[in-house]
């Protein structure tokens, strides 16, 4: 009984702060009158538990309500009057996209989750494909990246730089970073981004761009959410290909494998897509390599072994258009001509170029008919400096990891001079660096496939990182202390800090960061 009370109490304080009603409540004393808040969409308490849950699935902070804003002035309100109610209230807001976070950064207790999806409607996305101008689309910060290519793709357009995975949102994205196979070349989704529409922690919409508010700009670019809430961003477009050839080999030495990789991405002529995997299987049959992968393969594809040793694994596209089949495939016998792979492992095939774009999606439904989708997901994704990367991988993956059987392991290097160093992500200092995701899935309660054993894992890879100076910069990460992200920004933590006292001066955004407290809410440090 005393429950219900509560929760209803948090109900009621929340409609009379944001729906205007004046009343009294048992406990709370008198309410000084509000004035209505006027929504074209809707707040709702029933779907409360859905929004405290996330992709990593090991987190749950229960939110008092969730805003389905109709348009961005609803944003822009519901934030206005929260900042309105000043530092004692405790209410936060947290903009909510596909809830891909993975350790409550989508999440608030007791606060307001923004569904940004109510936004994402495909009515809203404006392709501007022009010859007066270099083309580009207008998208909703609440529309799924797969979304924003179906639309683009009608004009034979489509944006320069990816995610693994398109079904996020894309103010999830431009929050963190954006970084695919395509970031070699192209940089990561920060860096082909034109404008920006958001809504501050003051409830201000305001449109930002390298010209125009240019500090707020280049800050919620990789910004975790802090200074604002990204309703619409102008995304760079260039002409879309018809197809493309995707293609995957072996290494069996790890010199041979980054230093192919690192000719690749610093070549003029090159693939359109690199990234790599490191495959540790110590009982030497190799079976899942090419998972989601479906080439006609000859008939050793299905019986290589790996002797129980570590294997790297090349994933490489070249786009084209069918018309220019027989210049492709000039192209890729050149390009591979150079690699020193193991020739059997040779395994390519042709698809259309949504199709590839959409690949982890086609993995997505497999693992969902399996119930292994929604399973927790303690990833660690690292920046790796170039110099290092050695040492950590003899460590990595020699010592302390004696399997890739709970999820796959990405490796694959980028150049930093397609980063735009005025955003607010954090990466290391030399021109290439790798990024290394350990993207494990935890099916059981205990054992290898347990949450404990992933997690301990990763406390071991960091420790070594720690010890040995390896000079990495977390991706994603999931700092839970002030003190912890003020080691992660380093010289850049005043800039940070600075841009949040202006834009969000009451800590009301993004508290699943765990960056900055609200001041009437406890914060470690």
């Amino acid at each position: 009984m005393v429950r219900v009370s509560v929760v209803c109490c948090l109900k009621l304080l929340l409609l009379l702060a944001l729906g205007g009603v004046t009343m009294h409540v048992p406990d709370a004393g008198v309410l000084a009158p509000l004035g209505p808040l006027r929504l074209d969409g809707h707040l709702s308490f029933h779907d409360v538990a859905a929004a405290a849950r996330d992709f990593g699935n090991r987190c749950s902070l229960m939110p008092a309500a969730v805003l389905h804003p109709g348009s961005v002035a609803d944003v822009a309100a519901a934030v206005r009057r929260v900042f309105q109610l000043g530092e004692r209230s405790p209410l936060t807001v947290a903009a909510r996209g596909h809830g891909h976070s993975l350790l409550g950064q989508s999440q608030t207790a007791g606060g307001i989750v923004v569904r940004m999806e109510s936004l994402g409607g495909g009515a809203m996305m404006r392709v501007h494909a022009g010859a007066d101008a270099p083309a580009y689309v207008d998208a909703p910060g609440g529309a799924l990246w797969i979304n924003v290519l179906h639309e683009t793709l009608k004009h034979g357009l489509a944006p320069k730089s990816w995610t693994d995975y398109l079904h996020l949102t894309v103010g999830g994205t431009l929050s963190n970073a954006g970084v695919s196979g395509q970031a070699f070349r192209q940089g990561p989704q920060v860096s082909n981004v034109n404008q920006l529409e958001i809504v501050t922690g003051r409830g201000d919409v305001v449109t930002c761009s390298p010209d125009e508010n240019s500090d707020l700009f280049y800050g919620a670019l990789g910004g975790l959410g802090q200074f604002g809430i990204i309703t619409r961003a102008r995304i760079a477009l260039q002409p879309a290909p018809k197809m493309v050839r995707w293609i995957r080999v072996l290494y069996s030495d790890f010199a041979s494998f980054t230093e192919d990789q690192e000719a690749l991405i610093s070549a003029d002529e090159t693939f359109d897509y690199i990234e790599g995997f490191v495959i540790i299987n110590r009982t030497g049959i190799l079976n899942n390599w090419r998972t989601s992968f479906k080439p006609q393969d000859p008939v050793q594809a299905s019986h290589f072994q790996s002797d129980g040793k570590v294997l790297y694994c090349l994933e490489m596209t070249k786009n084209f258009d069918p018309e220019e089949a027989d210049i492709m495939e000039q192209e890729v016998g050149v390009l591979l001509s150079r690699l020193r792979y193991i020739q059997s492992t040779l395994f390519h095939t042709d698809v259309t170029y949504l199709e590839f774009l959409d690949r982890v999606h086609s993995s997505e439904l497999k693992l969902r008919a399996q119930g292994l989708w929604e399973v927790p997901h303690p990833w660690l994704n690292l920046l790796i400096p170039r110099s290092t990367i050695h040492r950590f991988a003899t460590e990595v993956f020699g010592n302390i990891l004696k399997d890739s059987n709970n999820g796959p392991i990405l490796l694959y290097p980028v150049n930093r001079s397609k980063w735009d160093n005025r955003t607010s992500v954090v990466i290391p200092e030399e021109e290439i660096f790798y990024l290394v995701g350990f993207l494990s899935s935890a099916p059981s309660a205990s054992g290898h496939g347990s949450v404990d054993h992933a997690v301990s894992l990763n406390d071991k890879i960091l420790d070594f990182c720690d010890k040995a100076g390896v000079g990495m910069k977390q991706y994603l990460a999931p700092y839970t202390t002030q003190q912890q992200w003020k080691a992660h920004f380093g010289a850049r933590w005043e800039t940070f800090e600075r841009r949040k006292h202006m834009y969000d001066p009451l800590a009301i955004l993004a508290p699943g960061q765990r960056i900055f407290a609200k001041a009437s809410l406890p914060m470690s440090s």
